[in-house]
């Protein structure tokens, strides 16, 4: 049919019937342009729409609405009303009411204007255009509940946009409804073509004066660019504040001390306390006693260092120990060390200097330094053996 207006799920189940009404393009128009007609100039009784012209309401103008009820269904009553007159650029209702079963939903899925190019050519020369259903006046549902079944009533709307000027006389199509039973079956009922007499807006108004254009609507719309750069920003902006506070954290926190170096071997150090020792030259100053001490001290600490019986002798140590506690702890070494004569001999001799008061000439305290050297040079630990590859290599 040229105006074909029904729910999405009736389009569907037009789509597929034999003769399912043609799709097409939206006719729209601003809801701001709409309005109930005035009462007609001058107050008078209307009078027949046959006034500007004869009408013949048996032939459809549009002429394509077909009814589809179901079989063994009798035809729902239904009634309609429009107005008989109207002016050019206001609203043209057709109120239509339904009676129906309790279960029977009528555009069950909403409303929808749905013309073909062709159509919608047809429908706009009839005189009438649509507006759209989202433009605030889109057509009005009401449902009253009946002891035996329910009524629904339909409010479109349609504006009257005759070609020509002057009092003229149009006639508004067949409008499908939609109707829904309660087993999902539809069923197409079709509205009688109705006449009604449109007259220009200033007919009878004397000398009438221009007026301006209608006020402008604010129109306030989702800016979705901003929007989407507004999110982003405050993201952006706490996840900097937040970088920004973990890198002054990590800044601030006390970094951990470097490990210490490895403690370097207790031969070397040995050698090297030897060896300053020697070079600060106590013999020579005659302080024989100090010479002596310092030699038994750096043995008994590189004894302690290189065999690691500090643990063993306690809290004194291999500094505060006896003679026999050391060579005690000395003998269950295991291999046995090479130079532990020599080593008990030295620590005997030292004894008596310290206990028994015997003071050491300069010969004795030359003759004790070079018996630590050759203690110490005799226990380092031989070189692990070369690989064969390293051997070839060198």
């Amino acid at each position: 049919m040229a105006l074909a207006l029904y729910s999405a799920g009736a389009a569907a189940d037009a789509g597929a019937s034999d003769a399912g009404p043609p799709k097409g393009a939206d006719a729209a128009i601003d809801a701001g342009a709409l309005g109930s007609a005035p009462a007609h100039p001058g107050g008078g009784t209307p009078s027949d729409p046959s006034d500007a012209g004869a009408v013949d309401l048996t032939v459809d103008p549009i002429g394509s609405c077909i009814e589809r009820i179901p079989e063994g269904k009798a035809r729902p009553p239904m009634k309609q009303r429009v107005e008989p007159r109207g002016l050019a650029g206001y609203a043209v209702t057709l109120e239509v009411v339904i009676e129906h079963g309790k279960a029977e939903r009528v555009f069950p899925n909403g409303f929808r204007f749905d013309l073909s190019s062709e159509e919608l050519a047809a429908f706009e020369r009839t005189g009438f255009a649509l507006p759209h259903v989202d433009g605030g006046a889109g057509p009005e549902l009401s449902r009253e509940e009946l002891p035996d079944g329910a009524r629904t009533t339909v409010r479109l709307s349609f504006v009257a946009l005759p070609t020509k000027g002057g009092r003229q006389s149009l006639v508004l199509g067949s409008v499908p409804i939609t109707i829904a039973r309660a087993s999902g079956e539809l069923m197409t009922l079709c509205t009688k073509p109705a006449a009604l007499v449109v007259d220009p807006p200033i007919a009878n108004t004397p000398e009438p004066v221009p007026r301006p254009n209608p006020p402008p609507r604010p129109q306030r719309e989702v800016w979705e660019e901003a929007k989407l750069a507004a999110l982003v920003g405050a993201i952006a902006l706490v996840t900097g504040a937040l970088l920004f506070a973990l890198i002054t954290w990590l800044r601030r926190r006390p970094k951990p001390a470097p490990p210490p170096p490895p403690p370097r071997p207790p031969w070397e150090v040995a050698m090297e306390a030897l060896h300053d020792l020697r070079s600060r030259d106590l013999v020579a100053q005659e302080r024989l006693d100090e010479h002596f001490d310092e030699v038994c001290l750096i043995l008994r600490r590189y004894l302690g260092d290189r065999y690691g019986i500090g643990g063993e002798l306690g809290d004194a140590g291999a500094l505060e120990s006896t003679t026999e506690e050391i060579l005690r702890v000395l003998a269950r070494i295991v291999p046995p060390i090479p130079v532990m004569p020599q080593v008990e001999h030295f620590l005997r001799e030292t004894d008596l200097v310290k206990f028994a008061k015997v003071t050491p000439d300069a010969a004795a305290c030359e003759e004790a330094l070079h018996a630590v050297e050759r203690i110490v040079t005799l226990t380092v630990p031989p070189r692990p053996a070369a690989t064969p590859n390293k051997a070839r290599a060198t």
